[in-house]
């Protein structure tokens, strides 16, 4: 049986050749796309039986009842998050869906502290300074890390790994969460309230899934919160943050830094070549503006390490959906 993988990057490609090989030893193969799943590329995949979608992927209900149509049975997203995905309608049309629920926590956490390590000493200038030989210091001058504060709104695999590190600096620790983690606790953590959490930091590092609860946390009230020169940092999921008013605070003057590797309007961007086109999107137009800000490309988990790990758990996915198994992977099952 052939399966079809879409949104699959060219470093990705032979982690997932070998993962197949391993898993399948070649009874089943894979054809990767470059192209991203959505309403404009879904006829694609008419005729597949097994769909691999990456988070930049839209599965709203239209495109869901189109795969189910065309004969898919089972969607395995490359993510552990799967916000883009409509699991009612997806139940509804009868097909299945699995993610990687776990990889690699410090794949994203080392990104996240290499946003604020960047941000905090002014790397990206200094760098782009050197290549012109410019070697002075005005305005390179940032602060140390050990003795102030960070908090770390999301304390589970992640946020956990990223509290580790920010111990190691000599940091105090804050964080927020549904539910204390004892390995945080460990670590010297206090648990506090979002406010509180907002008003003492210096860092603020984003750890949490975009759920209708965390849906746009950091707004204009909380970013009122924040000190002066807090550093603000996201590598969990564009939606946390309200851009807009995040861009009207750094208007003010206010914030030392953010270090974003995802936007809440990434999809369409990210993981695609816009240098020779007319930027649309005025908001991350004026967001790249401010020499403050960091923007990435979504890669905090780009590693070998995760990223093996991730191809190694879709594979997974995929055997158990033909052996008629699920797993704790597993968001829509058959029949449910």
């Amino acid at each position: 049986m052939e399966i079809i993988a879409f949104g699959v990057q060219r470093d990705e490609q032979a982690i997932l050749e070998r993962a197949f090989a391993k898993g399948f030893g070649g009874e089943h193969e894979v054809r990767m796309l470059r192209l991203f799943l959505n309403a404009d590329t879904v006829a694609t995949a008419a005729g597949y039986e097994v769909v691999l979608t990456s988070v930049n992927a839209e599965l709203d209900a239209d495109v869901l009842r189109t795969l189910a149509a065309g004969g898919t049975r089972l969607i395995a997203q490359r993510s552990t998050g799967y916000n883009n995905i409509d699991l009612d309608a997806a139940r509804a049309s009868g097909i299945a869906v699995a993610r990687v629920s776990y990889y690699s926590p410090y794949s994203v956490a080392e990104f996240a502290w290499s946003l604020a390590l960047a941000v905090n000493r002014r790397i990206p200038r200094a760098a782009a300074r050197s290549r012109d030989f410019n070697f002075r210091l005005d305005g390179l001058m940032g602060r140390d890390f050990h003795g102030r504060t960070a908090g770390v709104l999301g304390t589970g695999k992640i946020g956990a790994v990223f509290a580790k590190i920010a111990h190691g600096f000599g940091m105090r620790l804050l964080g927020t969460d549904v539910a204390e983690n004892p390995e945080c606790l460990e670590l010297g953590m206090t648990y506090v309230d979002r406010e509180t959490l907002f008003r003492e930091a210096d860092l603020v590092s984003l750890h949490t899934p975009l759920l209708d609860a965390t849906h746009h946390v950091i707004d204009a009230d909380a970013l009122a919160l924040m000190k002066e020169d807090a550093i603000l940092v996201n590598s969990s999921r564009g939606g946390l943050i309200d851009t807009q008013a995040l861009i009207e605070t750094l208007r003010t003057g206010k914030l030392d830094g953010v270090g974003l590797d995802v936007y809440e309007e990434e999809a369409g961007v990210f993981f695609h070549d816009k240098s020779l086109e007319v930027m649309t999107d005025d908001v991350l137009a004026r967001l790249m503006t401010f020499r403050n800000v960091i923007v990435t490309s979504h890669q905090a988990y780009f590693t070998q390490d995760a990223v093996g790990q991730i191809m190694s758990a879709t594979v997974d996915n995929v055997r158990d959906h033909l052996a008629g198994r699920t797993s704790e992977n597993f968001l829509v099952t058959p029949g449910r």
